[in-house]
């Protein structure tokens, strides 16, 4: 990133920072701290989703007047191409204007939401976002609400303030409310600086080879929160080739974040239709497809229980589903992620980046699922390279990670052999931790 640029960022963030604040004092009493993410995440995407479109916003309400008189009922299209976004919003209302009746404001704003277009409604549904209207209704702290998102430093339009920055926002405020109660580990998050190194690995030694040949590829995360893992490894590549064609595809357990990132998709103007939600060891999204890229830090520590059944009927399918090597014990799932990954990758050619705690490596005894999943992983010489992380490098966890570097197309002088390396001591210390993230790894 250019200096500007981050300078930009760090603008964008800290204000944005303190904004959220701001709101959260007009929450106080209403909601507890950690209750505080329900209003503030879903109003910062209506927020962003009002002020990148408000430059066409006039262009569309003609539009669709003009549609409306010629009778033409198929509107979308024109609508998309009013709006130069894949989204539209056909409300006469502004936040500043819903400001002008307060004794309506709760109605005007559900007028408002009303009008956008379905993938937005879909978006905002998500997020559960009718109950918490009602409840700032009913404890007069809409209006308040609204009229701090009016003020200059609460713009969020996709001009001014990026994706990259939208990302560290969302980061810090899911960061921030989820530290208020116990989440589990892992959950939620990945911070850059381990993201940037995995892309950093998945790209290698074909830094040339791609510059020289140009990059057309398909990228895939497993547990995707709010999408920050795909963006990363895409800007990586654009650094590479500025005309990359990337395509992102992503799955997501949690409504909340799955909307963040449909939302993310929808402003970068990529196919959100790539963005699913569900459970992906019990009902995967992506059955049949195949990626060139895979970048995940699915969850560890993590019970497989509520998809036992689905995962059991899978395993008896043998190669025809994922986890024919073997299932792990049931009270950690991230191998079977792992197996997830292996299945979605290109024979020959595909790479995954992904993180695994330490029970990965030496859980389970001999001819156990846990044992049966690293036979078949060395057996067919996939395994390139395991990467120690430094401790207290996640938000919410302190314990030992690796990254296991996976490919389906080992370069010659690799074969037969796999990478250890230890990375657990390159780091500089935060001068101020986030959660118990003390550390950052160095460049």
């Amino acid at each position: 990133m250019n200096n500007n640029m981050q300078q930009q960022t760090t603008i964008n963030i800290q204000e944005k920072a303190n904004l959220i604040w701001a709101i959260a004092d007009k929450l106080v009493g209403v909601y507890k701290p950690h209750e505080y993410g329900n209003v503030i995440l879903p109003m910062c995407v209506i927020k962003r989703f009002e002020d990148t479109l408000a430059p066409t916003k006039q262009a569309v309400l003609d539009t669709n007047a003009k549609l409306d008189k010629d009778g033409i009922v198929v509107k979308k299209g024109f609508l998309e191409t009013a709006a130069g976004q894949q989204f539209y919003n056909l409300s006469p209302f502004t936040f500043q204007s819903l400001l002008n009746d307060p004794e309506n404001i709760k109605e005007n704003f559900e007028s408002y939401l009303n009008h956008f277009s379905e993938n937005v409604i879909d978006i905002i549904h998500r997020m559960d976002f009718d109950r918490e209207l009602q409840k700032m209704a009913d404890n007069n702290v809409l209006y308040l609400v609204i009229k701090e998102f009016c003020t200059a430093k609460a713009y969020l339009g996709a001009d001014v303030v990026t994706s990259v920055d939208m990302g560290y926002i969302f980061e810090e405020l899911v960061r921030k409310f989820s530290e208020s109660y116990d989440e589990q580990a892992g959950a939620h998050f990945t911070a850059r600086d381990i993201i940037y190194l995995m892309a950093e690995l998945l790209v290698g030694n074909d830094e040339q080879k791609l510059e020289r040949e140009g990059i057309t590829a398909s990228i895939y995360d497993m547990a995707m929160g709010t999408s920050q893992m795909l963006g990363c490894l895409t800007e990586r590549f654009l650094k590479i080739d500025p005309e990359a064609e990337i395509t992102s595809y992503g799955q997501e357990l949690n409504n909340q974040t799955f909307a963040i990132a449909k939302a993310d998709t929808l402003i970068k103007g990529g196919n959100a239709d790539n963005m699913r939600q569900g459970d992906t060891l019990g009902d995967d999204k992506f059955s049949g497809y195949k990626f060139d890229y895979i970048i995940s830090n699915p969850p560890f520590g993590i019970e497989w229980k509520t998809s036992k059944k689905a995962v059991e009927d899978e395993y008896i399918l043998g190669e025809a589903g994922r986890f024919a090597p073997g299932l792990p014990a049931i009270g950690d799932g991230q191998m079977l992620f792992l197996l997830n990954g292996i299945a979605k990758l290109k024979e020959d050619e595909g790479r995954m980046a992904i993180i695994q705690n330490g029970s990965s490596l030496f859980k389970g005894d001999a001819g156990s699922g846990e044992s049966e999943i690293r036979g078949y992983l060395l057996g067919n010489d996939w395994l390139e390279a395991i990467v120690q992380l430094p401790n207290d490098l996640f938000y919410n966890t302190g314990i030992a990670t690796y990254i296991w570097l996976i490919t389906k197309n080992k370069s010659e002088e690799r074969q037969g052999k796999v990478q250890l390396i230890d990375a657990s001591q390159c780091y500089d210390k935060r001068r101020k931790s986030l959660g118990n993230k003390r550390v950052e790894i160095s460049d």
